[in-house]
């Protein structure tokens, strides 16, 4: 009767351990997936100011002829930022830093571009222009949203794989920590204001 009395304690502690690791590799499956779900909504949105930007160059190209470089500075910056791409699978900090980089570089193109309007009254009024303007101005929104979104589901899933006893199971399975979007350099600085 021991043996058999051994034998169930061992049988169920076994089954206990079967199914706490079963349990944690899902759970950890499905904190994946959602840092690539909010991954794939970051990567959405920066695909919808990347293909505004042809419409408002060509917007702008009608006022602005002599703005060439501008133009062109937009265009190749659109062309860098969507040529970079991060596998949710495989993303660490400097793919994430790469990608954050050519978006920085983007936005401030875009900047530049949209500064031309104060040299053209009468692009400030073409209704093309400020409907383009104001999507991209949503867009920038959305971008922000979704990165703190992005953000936040990493920061559950990291903690999730950092904490005991799932941080055993997760380098077992080969889950690793997902990096976070950081504000840009020079963020911190508050920008001058002249008159």
């Amino acid at each position: 009767m021991k043996k058999k009395g051994v034998f169930i304690v061992v049988l169920a502690i076994l089954a206990i351990v079967v199914l706490f690791t079963w349990s944690s590799y899902n759970s950890m499956v499905k904190g994946d997936e959602k840092v690539q779900t909010a991954w794939s909504q970051v990567e959405n949105v920066y695909q919808r100011r990347a293909d505004l930007i042809p419409n408002l160059v060509n917007t702008v190209k009608g006022y602005a002829a002599h703005e060439k470089g501008t133009l062109e500075g937009v265009v190749q910056a659109r062309a860098r930022a969507t040529q970079i791409t991060v596998d949710p699978e495989n993303m660490n900090e400097a793919s994430l830093q790469k990608y954050q980089n050519a978006q920085g570089e983007l936005g401030a193109a875009l900047g530049k571009l949209l500064m031309i309007q104060e040299n053209y009254p009468d692009l400030k009024a073409n209704e093309n222009f400020l409907e383009l303007q104001s999507q991209l101005e949503g867009t920038e929104n959305r971008i922000a949203v979704e990165r703190k979104k992005f953000n936040e589901t990493a920061r559950q899933y990291n903690i999730m794989i950092r904490q005991f006893p799932k941080n055993i199971f997760a380098g077992m399975f080969g889950f690793s920590k997902k990096p976070y979007f950081k504000a840009a350099e020079g963020s911190e600085k508050v920008p001058a204001v002249k008159f």
